[in-house]
């Protein structure tokens, strides 16, 4: 047996004899169920930030589950159509919830659901009215909050020691005032590491700034923000700057359709707009949304044109040839959307104009950017659709433009039984369809050029353990990347993951398959990825323990493995919280890269990659006095052997990459 199986084995016998020990059962945390649902071409999404950015949020000022409304409780993205209906009708017969025990009582809610939802939700008053009270009334009862962060590294890259146009440190700045999720003003401040700070083309201090003020369910007016904010339409065919959580909580949502607006309150500079958006109420069945928005963003011009070969979205200024680039584009976007829900059925009609003050015009010689979108003026227009009840939820959105042909997807989940669901969902997106505001769901991750078929179940045997599985196979009729012909892809992932007496555990098992061109014969053949995950954990009183196992295996022409032992241990009590992780890895090379949940700063999440030999050990500490928070974090990823990580001026040499963070929050 080769050794990394007999280590992986090791690990599971070692878990299988551990000595069950009684204590109450806790419920996961809102994080613990974020890192679960986490693959990984998730944590390789900016999405994925963003969205832990909006739970953080919601997390810390929690909606009212007897005011809050239908589009209120979508804003959360691990809940199901059938369970926002369910919680609406159990309100309107029960007239109000008394406490939050009663949400185990709904139909589609397991246990594992009601304890996350717990954590967004509080019990209100009886009755809140329409109208907002005096300005004054609102400043006074306001809740507001100030957080700033440091990041240090104890190593150089090459830009810091040339050509960087600033120091090696990160740091943020981030204020939120909030009525009763009514009202809420937001502000960002960010500095990436190597950008200028008060010098240069950042006079004004930091490089990145962001405003936006939202008043909800104000009279007429469901939802308005003015300043930088997000959007969401239907199943993101044409319009969703907002989240995506990837495939797994596809399954846990069964594929649930939003509408929402959202401001735009992280530290990402992409994906957001910029101008006005307001959601208006006009009967108790059609919402009528429009929005308007006007941005700088970044991009690479053509030096004998001055047109757009590419649009970027890293958000990095610290070289003269990144600042160059730096917001030299306009881009402006019109656009409204009219829903109807009313009995379970559901439709919207969407659509938007956007015009650059650039032609867009991509580098088209690589049969892969064939059909990128180019020009000035583009459009967009789709409907969306779906009835939800108990048990059946019907979901889809068709959509078309300027590309000249249509794409859609379409969903269907059902309840065989109070512990069994199943969902298939299928989507077609020609070759020559484009969006530039799109973002659903996607196996070649865009919305173009795949047809696909996804089939999913999951089954819940008791109210302590849950079984997960689907089979993703998709066609993509054009040349990909690293894909230079027509190929396939098939995903398959199966899970079982469950807490009892203070013991949480999780069993993954995932196999991947996709056509990439071969180097030597000249052609696609089946690169094969198979990745597994063993994971248990103890939570009893002050403490918290967890031990995990990751295998990773690639094969196409040669064979890559890798392999991931993972400990974590904390401690909270009172004012003070403290918790220890380590990580051994080995993978061959990069292919067999392994990802691990790492406990970070506020707002941020931390899902580090590893490849090589090494140990990688976080240690942190936090103290809550008062109404003041402190929080120091210091970690290391130490190689057993020297490497050099990136290239140009993100390169690293040497065997340590030590950094220290620090955060502060004041609320008031």
């Amino acid at each position: 047996m080769k050794r990394p199986a007999r280590i992986f084995v090791l690990l599971l016998l070692c878990i299988s004899t551990s000595i069950s020990m009684y204590a109450q059962d806790p419920a996961k945390t809102w994080q613990q169920y974020y890192s679960d649902l986490g693959q990984r071409e998730d944590v390789e999404s900016d999405a994925w930030q963003e969205t832990y950015e909006m739970l953080s949020e919601l997390a810390r000022e929690k909606m009212d589950l007897n005011s809050c409304t239908r589009e209120d409780l979508e804003r959360l993205p691990f809940l199901s159509a059938q369970q926002v209906m369910d919680i609406m009708e159990y309100r309107h017969r029960a007239r109000r919830f008394e406490s939050l025990v009663e949400l185990r009582m709904l139909p589609s809610f397991r246990k594992q659901d009601a304890d996350m939802l717990e954590q967004f939700v509080t019990i209100g008053p009886e009755r809140i009215s329409d109208a907002l009270p005096p300005l004054d009334s609102i400043l006074r009862s306001g809740r507001q909050e100030v957080v700033a962060a440091l990041k240090i590294p104890f190593y150089d890259r090459e830009g810091d020691k040339n050509g960087f146009l600033g120091y090696k440190y990160k740091h943020w700045l981030r204020y939120s005032f909030n009525y009763r999720q009514r009202v809420k003003l937001g502000f960002v401040a960010s500095q990436d590491a190597g950008e200028p700070f008060f010098a240069g083309k950042n006079a004004w201090g930091y490089d990145y700034y962001s405003l936006y003020l939202q008043l909800r369910n104000t009279g007429i007016i469901r939802n308005l923000v003015v300043g930088r904010y997000r959007l969401r339409f239907g199943m993101g065919l044409i319009m969703n700057t907002s989240f995506g959580l990837g495939k797994l909580n596809t399954l846990a949502t069964l594929g649930a359709s939003t509408n929402n607006i959202i401001g735009h309150s992280s530290r990402s500079e992409a994906n957001y707009l910029q101008g006005a958006a307001a959601a208006i109420r006009l009967n108790r069945q059609l919402t009528l949304t429009g929005f308007v928005s006007w941005r700088k963003v970044d991009a690479t011009l053509n030096d004998s044109t001055g047109s757009v070969t590419t649009i970027l979205k890293t958000g990095y200024h610290r070289t003269p040839s990144e600042m160059a680039r730096r917001r030299n584009t306009d881009e402006i976007l019109v656009g409204s959307n009219l829903s109807f829900f009313r009995d379970g059925f559901h439709a919207g009609v969407t659509a938007f104009a956007t015009a650059f003050n650039r032609t867009l015009k991509p580098n088209t010689t690589q049969l892969f950017r064939r059909w990128y979108p180019q020009g000035k003026h583009f459009w967009n227009a789709s409907i969306d659709y779906g009835y939800v009840s108990a048990k059946l939820n019907i979901a889809g959105e068709t959509a078309t433009g300027d590309c000249g042909t249509v794409a859609t997807i379409n969903s269907l989940s059902y309840l065989l039984t109070p512990s069994l669901s199943v969902m298939v969902l299928q989507r077609y997106y020609p070759y020559q369809y484009y969006s530039l505001f799109s973002q659903s769901y996607a196996d070649g991750g865009s919305v173009n050029d795949e047809s696909g078929l996804y089939l999913g179940m999951q089954w819940s045997p008791s109210s302590s353990a849950c079984l997960m599985g689907y089979v993703d196979a998709a066609y993509f009729a054009w040349p990909k990347y690293q894909a230079s012909a027509a190929s396939h892809s098939i995903d398959a992932l199966l899970q079982f993951s469950g807490n009892r007496q203070g013991w949480s555990y999780l069993l993954r098992m995932r196999m991947r398959r996709r056509e990439r061109n071969d180097s030597e014969a000249g052609h696609l053949t089946w690169r094969d990825e198979y990745r597994s995950r063993a994971m248990i954990g103890y939570a009893a009183g002050y403490w918290q323990w967890r031990m995990q196992g990751d295998l990773s295996i690639c094969h196409q022409q040669a064979t890559s493995r890798g392999y991931m032992i993972s400990q974590y241990a904390g401690y909270q009590r009172a004012w003070f919280q403290t918790f220890l992780s380590a990580n051994y890895f080995h993978t061959d090379d990069f292919l067999s890269r392994v990802y691990s949940y790492e406990r970070g700063l506020l707002y941020n999440f931390s899902f580090p990659m590893f490849a090589g030999r090494g140990i990688r050990y976080a240690i942190a500490a936090r103290a809550d006095i008062g109404r003041l928070m402190f929080l120091l974090k210091l970690g290391n990823t130490n190689y057993f052997h020297n490497v050099s990580s990136s290239t140009g001026p993100e390169h690293v040499n040497g065997h340590s990459r030590m950094e220290l963070e620090m955060q502060a929050k004041w609320r008031f």
